[in-house]
């Protein structure tokens, strides 16, 4: 079948001329983009920083692909587009794929396949994939040239849908659909990853959000001792346990709060008043805030609350948050609050165009170590958005328009006794921005 495959075959004339086909061209590759990753990679050394938390229990007689490759493989495939492991059966011929491993792309042996990398996927131990993830949080530190006076992170969790008897899936009522919910942590200024962790389908419990944010802020502190941290989270992360440690522990936070009955009678007064006025003036839509202290019985202290209220033809909208900051009530709401919106749009990049929710492992210790090597993928690809110069119009493009402007570009490689010729299409749109970013990543690598 494989060698039917390969047979001419025809389109439809152009210009009154015959038109046939084969795969005949030899050593092409439609990827020559993971050239530019793997500069990005020599630069952070992700794959070297997470294969030394691993412990390698092959004989070493028979390694034929080391763990550190294996890793640069995996996280440089998923940021071309090729989520699963299966396609390695084909990229381990790729001559590009194989010159990002450091192998000659013609003479050079054949990369590893899918068993093999499905093997080092449920490979690691609980253990191990702890100091994965502690690795990446070093990770996050390590791309900052001096550190900063002051970070935000926001947290949040996203809908992971299941396939399957796949251990930690549980049915969630409000998706309707058996899940995992991983959190997610991102530097709220600069949306580089922070941590992603994988859990159950159900909301946290206060003491779950609590021992999160004790283990990543730890580490932080750990490279930088100094710094302000101000964690913002909805109202899943807005727990009594949470609170009362961020506070001991001398860090900001901003959560959103749930409504109860208490709530709903301190603002009272404020909402008829509001839906008066909105109904008088008869305008659209009005605003209003009011910044009062809340404390529930079981609470130790009352804390800094904003509420805020919006009438329309719709009817009442109220929402609350509880923070340890101070300032004026729209300024901690508008502003401090809702910028953690755009975190979103990293979960969004994350997710659907790095496909971080391919858990389709059984075993969760397999599905952390594929949200590992996403995150790995993520940095990749945010390092080449953040290299673009602003004037391009790729400097806030989405990662699967930096991939198929950047990344897939088609490849003639020719193999010589002393040199490796590349050759790129002539007409390639951004032939310019590639050169350019191939110059500032050679330049700035080892």
């Amino acid at each position: 079948m494989e060698e039917d495959t390969l047979l001419p075959f025809a389109f439809p004339a152009v210009a009154r001329k015959k038109v046939s086909a084969a795969f005949d061209g030899g050593m092409l590759s439609s990827d020559a983009g993971v050239l530019l990753l793997r500069n990005v990679e020599s630069q952070f050394g992700i794959a070297h920083r997470l294969s030394a938390c691993l412990k390698d229990k092959r004989d070493p007689d028979f390694i034929k692909h080391t763990v550190e490759e294996m890793l640069r493989l995996r996280m440089f495939a998923i940021a071309a587009g090729y989520e699963d492991a299966n396609d390695f059966d084909r990229l381990r011929y790729d001559p590009i794929f194989k010159m990002a491993a450091g192998r000659p792309p013609e003479s050079g042996d054949p990369l590893c396949s899918q068993p093999t990398l499905s093997r080092l996927e449920n490979a690691p131990s609980r253990t191990e994939l702890g100091r994965m993830m502690l690795a990446m949080i070093d990770q996050f530190c390590s791309s900052y040239r001096r550190a900063p006076k002051s970070i935000t992170l926001d947290v949040d969790d996203t809908f992971d849908a299941v396939h399957g008897n796949q251990q930690l899936s549980l049915f969630n009522a409000h998706y309707d659909e058996r899940c995992f919910l991983p959190v997610h942590i991102y530097e709220g200024g600069t949306g580089k990853p922070v941590a992603m962790i994988l859990r159950e389908g159900k909301t946290p419990s206060g003491k779950e959000v609590r021992t999160i944010l004790k283990h990543v802020i730890k580490r932080i502190r750990g490279h930088w001792p100094k710094v302000d941290i101000l964690v913002r989270g909805d109202s899943h992360y807005g727990r009594h346990e949470a609170m009362e440690w961020c506070e001991q522990q001398g860090v900001d936070y901003v959560f959103g709060f749930g409504v109860n009955a208490v709530l709903a009678g301190i603002v009272r007064d404020d909402a008829d008043a509001l839906c008066v006025e909105r109904a008088t003036s008869r305008a659209e839509k009005l605003r209003s805030f009011r910044k009062f202290r809340y404390g529930a019985k079981s609470w130790t202290r009352k804390r800094r609350f904003v509420a805020r209220l919006e009438a329309t033809g719709k009817g009442l909208d109220i929402r609350y948050i509880v923070t340890s900051l101070k300032g004026g009530a729209k300024h901690l709401y508008d502003t401090v609050y809702c910028a953690r919106g755009e975190m979103e749009n990293f979960i969004k990049l994350h997710k659907a165009q790095v496909a971080s929710d391919r858990t389709s492992c059984r075993d969760p210790r397999a599905n952390q170590f594929r949200l590992i090597l996403h995150t790995a993928a993520y940095w990749l690809m945010l390092a080449v958005r953040k290299a673009m110069p602003k004037r391009s119009p790729l400097y806030r493009a989405e990662f699967a328009t930096l991939r198929l402007n950047l990344i897939k570009i088609a490849a003639r490689v020719v193999e010589g006794a002393a040199r490796i010729r590349i050759s790129l299409p002539s007409a390639c749109p951004n032939a310019a921005l590639f050169r350019h970013l191939a110059g500032r990543f050679a330049a700035a690598g080892p």
